[in-house]
């Protein structure tokens, strides 16, 4: 007689890939290559009814996979996010142990802040089982600089990345040390950082880029005569301190 193994589906893997900062043509080779090949697409839910940016990234290159919008709530709340990402994980895990592939396409590049993260973390914590892979995509501060049509860095600069919201304090001490100084996120404390900036002299040298690489892309330098911005989500700066010139 079988053994009632025999009969379990062999389980899926969930497959991460970063989608890019907004153009649909900077998705990777490898990575449309994993969308078209799926049984099942998922990605962060968009708010207010409206498709979040990874679903719209993805959406000129889909077919008939079955479409998975997980809820991954903007809050800071620990406990609330920790169920937010269990609450994805389980739904993931029901397609991956019934033999079907997921991929989870994440805004940017799975590693830098990548919403996949908190994804597969609770995924390997509670279903050792699971088979998970990463496909690399764009970050943001290389789509955003190349829009500004500047290297990001050059000869010996050091270069710093902080997330905006949670590193206003630690701004100026990276200011002091630092080349080139990227803020992510930099809408909710703009005013705050432009008055740093004003401090150091910086403004003429910083720029702001809004929705890097998407068609309602918009530039901001200098920064002198914008001490007030309203700044979606999809923001960053990039401060050039150093003393390096450009090529």
């Amino acid at each position: 007689m079988a053994s009632s193994s025999a009969h379990s589906p062999q389980l899926g893997t969930l497959t991460g890939i970063g989608v890019g900062p907004g153009d649909p043509d900077l998705l990777t080779l490898k990575a449309l290559k994993c969308l078209q090949s799926t049984d099942v697409v998922a990605f962060p839910q968009g708010r207010n009814g409206q498709p979040g940016l990874a679903q719209r990234i993805i959406a000129p290159h889909l077919g008939q996979q079955l479409l998975l919008p997980l809820e991954f709530p903007y809050v800071l709340d620990q406990h609330q996010l920790s169920n937010a990402w269990q609450q994805a994980g389980d739904r993931v895990w029901q397609h991956l142990s019934q033999g079907q592939d997921v991929v989870f396409a994440c805004e940017g590049d799975l590693s830098f802040y990548g919403t996949f993260n908190y994804l597969a973390l609770d995924l390997e914590r509670r279903y050792p089982a699971a088979r998970i892979h990463r496909v690399p995509g764009i970050c943001s501060p290389l789509a955003a600089v190349s829009t500004l049509g500047l290297p990001l860095t050059v000869q010996s600069d050091k270069l710093v990345v902080l997330p905006a919201l949670y590193a206003v304090a630690d701004l100026e001490s990276a200011l002091g040390w630092a080349d080139v100084v990227v803020l992510l996120k930099v809408g909710s404390v703009y005013n705050q950082i432009w008055q740093l900036l004003n401090q150091w002299q910086l403004l003429e040298q910083s720029w702001v880029i809004v929705n890097a690489t998407q068609p309602h892309q918009a530039i901001y330098r200098p920064l002198t005569p914008y001490p007030d911005l309203d700044l979606p989500y999809f923001s960053l700066m990039v401060i050039r301190s150093g003393a390096n010139p450009l090529p």
